[in-house]
């Protein structure tokens, strides 16, 4: 981390004393840190943090004040790392009136220094290794990383490690952010005549159970499999959100890639490959769409990967353990979860998480796919009264859905109660309603359903208003509704279809 780069010298390693200004107490002990404002001390009592407006520093490794430089490293996913850090690093110092220079250090690592525009002075130096969510995670348990970059949720034994280490519970709220969204889309040449892949099938051509075209609907040739390289977040996305669900693991006969434009254009070379490829880089392959015999054809656009109804959307993450970063550090990740963020996000490519008003008239697919689907315990009366009451309002992108076979919420709805609490603190939606939807899947009774999509509903909707502390909740009207299992997604004959169709939708009044 910034402090690994302190301790690299063999002054930072030796003890420090710092001493209150008034003589009275006085700690010795070798420095770990200096954000600028407070130094980090392991001590005879442990790891301490002391300000250091109220303390005066004496060794060879105290810091300069006068000229402190704000350090962070960054180390993870290099999707994320290749574009859309640096795109937001650009646009916080834009809007803070920074100076800003790239420094490539080599194929791996580059810097970025945020200057006084009047002085030239370096304000701050943003280190960045770009090389797999896996060395991320890494990186930061082995003390050379602030924060990491990852494209798939931190693993629980890395959980584990990372609190024993002192970094806090990276699965708490605080402790990590989805940045913004992505998601694997199947990708083909340009020759081959398919426009679309049934769910269900993709993961067994993946697993190696179905290795012709024929078998899909295509001419009488081998499949040819692409993916990024097996430590990619991206490749251990595919597995989690794909093949999991199926308890399938992935084939051996896998030709895998190092980076995403290389996966994009080995596949749009190769007449007869398939691979899965990041929605922001597609390159000249083709991308095709997901159905399934319960649901409509669904494709990677902004909408449907930001309410998730896209079943392989993959959230970005950046994970920050519980140490205090340098003020310019912490300004900049206040800056990510900002509106003007969200701008830079969207036209790096990726999807971000403002949420955005779908229009009843956009959906007509959904509800058609409902009385398609209506079994014979939904009545023509609910699905009337559906309609009588969505229709009067307006979707927002914000969708909540729930991890497989748990009620806790999954990483992007977490993040999603974050990101709503935030617009009722700000008074987005004063004077309006908001409705927290309820949603099931088809197992069990319909009535059984409609209670399970009800408390769900309900849950949500508390989970939000205890986070949005500051928002005067008396001036927008919270309530809920609940159609259990009458506006399906997908199939229910898999445990994918099921986790696709529990969710709890909040709609505009």
């Amino acid at each position: 981390m910034w402090l690994a780069l302190m301790l690299a010298t063999p002054s930072a390693a030796q003890d420090i004393t710092l001493t209150s200004r008034d003589g009275a107490v006085e700690l010795t002990g070798t420095l770990l840190g200096f954000d600028g404002e407070f130094y980090r001390i392991e001590t005879t009592y442990g790891e301490l943090t002391v300000d250091g407006s109220g303390v005066l520093c004496d060794g060879p490794a105290c810091p300069s004040l006068e000229g402190y430089v704000a350090r962070l490293s960054i180390s993870g996913a290099a999707t994320m790392a290749e574009l859309l850090l640096p795109a937001l690093v650009e646009g916080f110092a834009l809007r803070e009136g920074y100076g800003v220079r790239r420094e490539t250090l080599d194929d791996r690592h580059f810097e970025y220094l945020i200057l006084d525009r009047e002085t030239g002075r370096d304000l701050g130096r943003f280190l960045f290794r770009a090389t797999s969510s896996d060395e991320g995670f890494a990186d930061l348990l082995a003390n050379e990383a602030d924060i990491v970059m990852s494209l798939r949720e931190i693993r629980r034994e890395e959980a584990l490690l990372a609190r024993e280490a002192g970094l806090g519970d990276l699965r708490a709220r605080g402790r990590f952010r989805v940045l913004a969204l992505d998601a694997l889309v199947p990708v083909v040449a340009g020759t081959l005549p398919l426009d679309r892949i049934p769910t269900a099938d993709l993961a067994r051509v993946f697993a190696g159970q179905i290795d012709n075209w024929s078998a899909l609907g295509g001419p009488d040739a081998p499949i040819s499999l692409h993916l990024r390289n097996a430590d990619s977040g991206l490749a251990q996305a595919a597995v989690e959100k794909l093949l999991r669900p199926l308890g399938s693991e992935l084939s051996d006969k896998i030709e895998r890639h190092d980076s995403d434009i290389a996966l994009a254009l080995a596949v749009s070379s190769d007449p007869f490959g398939l691979g899965l490829a990041s929605a922001a880089e597609t390159g000249p392959a083709r991308r095709l769409g997901l159905s399934g015999a319960c649901g409509f054809a669904l494709r990677a656009t902004r909408h449907t990967v930001k309410t998730e109804d896209y079943p392989l959307t993959t959230p970005m993450f950046l994970y920050v353990p519980a140490r205090r970063l340098p003020r310019l550090a912490r300004e900049f990740l206040f800056y990510t979860q900002s509106a003007p963020a969200q701008l830079v996000i969207r036209r790096a490519g990726f999807v971000d998480l403002a949420p955005e008003a779908i229009p009843v008239a956009a959906q007509g697919d959904r509800f058609v796919n409902a009385i398609n689907q209506a079994g014979s315990e939904i009545k023509l009366e609910e699905l009337q009264r559906m309609a009588g009451v969505l229709g009067k309002m307006t979707r927002l992108s914000t969708t909540f859905r729930f991890e497989a076979g748990s009620t806790r919420l999954d990483a992007q709805s977490r993040a999603n109660v974050g990101q709503l609490a935030s617009r009722l603190e700000d008074g987005s939606y004063d004077g309006r309603g908001l409705v927290f939807v309820g949603f099931s899947d088809g197992e069990g009774p319909a009535r059984a359903n409609q209670a399970i999509s009800q408390s769900r509903a309900d849950a949500v909707r508390q989970a939000v208003m205890i986070a949005a502390e500051t928002a005067d909740l008396a001036q927008v009207e919270l309530t809920t509704e609940a159609f259990g299992e009458a506006l399906p997604m997908a199939c229910d004959d898999g445990a994918w279809g099921r986790q696709v169709n529990r969710r709890v939708e909040v709609w505009l009044r």
